[in-house]
């Protein structure tokens, strides 16, 4: 099953009511993931710009948009993004591929030569 990432931002209400309680959040995230036909890996709380880090096995693309949409309809959210991740032999047969794709593409702007440089080919 394809891996996502979803990183979740709360909102002020959202971490005053957990501050209050202290709720585990895979007792209310397992469900959701479950319903979606997905399997909970892990979850993280972290710094930065979001505040909690969950990785998913999802069966696919439309379980795991599911489970952002039900989060961001919840209302208890600021931000949120999800990220498909990719296993290191998925990402090293992509870039196989794009080293064969590569010898047939041409570039907007020629190899080698600096964008600046370019520009000023074209603009003088």
């Amino acid at each position: 099953m394809p891996r996502y990432l979803f990183q979740a931002a709360y909102t002020p209400d959202s971490w005053a009511t957990q501050v209050k309680n202290q709720p585990d959040p895979h007792d209310r995230i397992r469900p959701l993931v479950e319903a979606c036909g997905g399997k909970l890996e892990s979850v993280f709380y972290s710094f930065g710009d979001y505040d909690l880090v969950l990785i998913t096995d999802m069966p696919d693309d439309e379980s795991a948009a599911a489970i952002a949409l039900a989060a961001a309809a919840g209302g208890s959210l600021r931000a949120s993004q999800t990220t498909k991740l990719l296993t290191v032999d998925q990402g090293l047969s992509a870039m196989r591929k794009a080293a064969e794709a590569g010898k047939v593409y041409t570039p907007p702007v020629g190899a080698g030569i600096p964008r600046q440089a370019a520009q000023k080919a074209t603009t003088g």
